[in-house]
């Protein structure tokens, strides 16, 4: 590949990532910029990323590949940003990465969807969400990369950019995926640091005689440790992390709904779906409950992250091993997500608590008659999981805060700047945490904001990428799960609102409890 020069200025030499299926620049255009100075083989620095070869395709596919990769001029960003640092991920990291991801403290309250829906619809729409975004996560599988162009779409972001339009994708994906992020870290801040006083309320219980911190500063401990976490490099290096949290996901889910079960019913308990004073409430609760639902199925915005830590090639394909790791992790998905919903529903009926769910209603209908020891050992679970969530839901954040600098300065970001980047990163969440802890009553709302994102942009992608013959069957499901999707995700919207209107929130800024 021949060397590029600026008439003006000398800029720093840059290789590029390795030679597979190559990701789209970060920039506006997926091409490097006139300025941008790829080094030849021959030169490459010792200390610096791999550099590129044009592959020797012998099969079929290779010819296309292997023009797209001589006629495109590739971005070497890549190599030094968080996400795909390093590509030697395998099937099981990624199903490690898609279970902590994808099950967590959102799914405890799936009781409450029921208290609305009732045993018969509750158990159809939590099936049918369940098989709706395990398609749509089966297509951001096969669109990670092109065998066209040999592009690979290693964020979320990019592949909208690509598919929608930058502007559009600025408009429609931009805010659902930031919260998704950053939102669910403040979330995980407020869980967290709640659940650690819960702990140590069970750890002590009534001996100590030390004055027990205040749940600010629990929040500030829960921060500091998930910043000390976040000092990991980059998403490949925290498949220890995410194997940790699914292991403790698993757990506490699993403890929480058998706990329950084998206690039996709570004495009262009543099935009959809560209906509200007016017909429109009892639309809107109805859509709320469909809110809590979709909520449950969070995590789409980081399966493209997470495939882009594999190796793919045109014999090798990065997408055959990452479907691989989403089967694992979602049939364990499925053990937890059922048993909480239909156990805990039958457990506690109408009476499971509206804020925090079967955790909460664990305590306060079994913190008597219930072992210390596994009260425990859930909180402790519980705390664990939310930790090793933060580190792969902040990864995204990580590494667009990064990019700025690797654009601008052509070269790697130095470890004590990455440690400042995101020791701001965990104490901003740690400021709104504690400025809005009253966020998570806004389940239903956010889980219409974020349903785009699960649910309707992934079947417009693939009609845009794949093209498939108009009004063929492919074509026509994918059209209308998008449609309906995006048809969802404004009623429930608006029905999240009205629930937060109607019924009112304790709103208590600065104030947690």
């Amino acid at each position: 590949m021949g060397d590029v020069t600026s008439p003006t200025a000398v800029t720093p030499p840059i290789s590029a990532p390795p030679s597979q299926f190559h990701s789209p620049s970060l920039s506006r255009s997926p091409l490097l910029s006139s300025a941008d100075h790829i080094e030849p083989a021959d030169k490459t620095p010792k200390n610096s990323t791999p550099k590129i070869r044009t592959p020797r395709f012998i099969t079929p596919l290779g010819s296309p590949i292997k023009r797209a990769l001589q006629l495109t001029r590739l971005d070497p960003h890549d190599a030094w940003l968080p996400i795909t640092e390093s590509r030697n991920g395998n099937a099981y990291y990624a199903a490690f990465h898609t279970l902590c991801s994808g099950i967590g403290i959102q799914a405890l309250v799936l009781p409450v969807a029921f208290t609305i829906l009732g045993w018969t619809w509750g158990i159809i729409t939590l099936t049918l969400a369940f098989i709706w975004q395990l398609y749509t996560l089966y297509l951001l599988v096969q669109l990670h990369e092109s065998t066209e162009t040999g592009m690979r779409y290693s964020r979320y972001m990019q592949l909208c950019s690509v598919t929608l339009g930058e502007k559009l994708a600025k408009w429609l994906a931009l805010f659902p995926i930031m919260y998704l992020s950053g939102g669910t870290c403040v979330a995980l801040i407020i869980i967290g640091g709640q659940t650690c006083k819960m702990f140590f309320d069970v750890v002590c219980g009534g001996t100590c005689t030390a004055q027990p911190p205040t749940t600010v500063e629990w929040f500030l401990i829960f921060t500091s440790a998930a910043v000390l976490l976040s000092q990991l490099p980059n998403l490949n290096s925290i498949a220890g992390v995410s194997l940790v949290g699914a292991i403790t996901a698993f757990g506490y889910c699993t403890l929480i709904w058998v706990v329950s079960v084998v206690e039996g019913r709570t004495e009262g308990v009543s099935y009959n779906p809560v209906r509200g004073n007016t017909e429109v409430t009892r639309i809107f609760d109805v859509f709320n409950a469909l809110g809590i639902i979709a909520f449950a199925f969070r995590g789409h915005n980081l399966i493209l992250e997470i495939q882009a830590t594999m190796p793919s090639d045109e014999k090798h394909p990065s997408r055959v091993p990452m479907w691989k790791g989403v089967k694992i992790a979602y049939t364990l998905v499925a053990m937890c997500l059922f048993p909480l919903a239909i156990g805990g529903y039958w457990a506690y009926g109408q009476r499971i608590p509206k804020n925090g769910g079967m955790l909460t209603a664990l305590f306060v209908f079994h913190g008597q008659d219930t072992s210390q020891f596994i009260l425990g050992l859930t909180s402790l679970f519980v705390i664990i999981n939310a930790l090793s969530s933060f580190q792969i839901y902040a990864m995204p954040a990580f590494d667009d805060m990064e990019s700025v600098y690797v654009k601008k300065k052509k070269k790697a970001l130095p470890w004590w700047s990455r440690a400042i980047f995101r020791a701001m990163f965990g104490y901003g969440c740690f400021f709104v945490a504690v400025a809005i802890p009253f966020l998570a009553s806004f389940t239903g709302l956010v889980g219409g904001v974020a349903l785009p994102v699960t649910l309707a942009y992934p079947c417009f992608m693939w009609l845009k990428v794949k093209t498939p013959k108009a009004f063929s069957p492919i074509w026509c499901i994918n059209w209308a799960l998008g449609l309906l999707g995006m048809a969802l995700s404004g009623v429930l919207v608006a029905a999240g609102l009205y629930v937060v209107i109607d019924t009112g929130v304790e709103v208590s800024f600065f104030n947690p409890r």
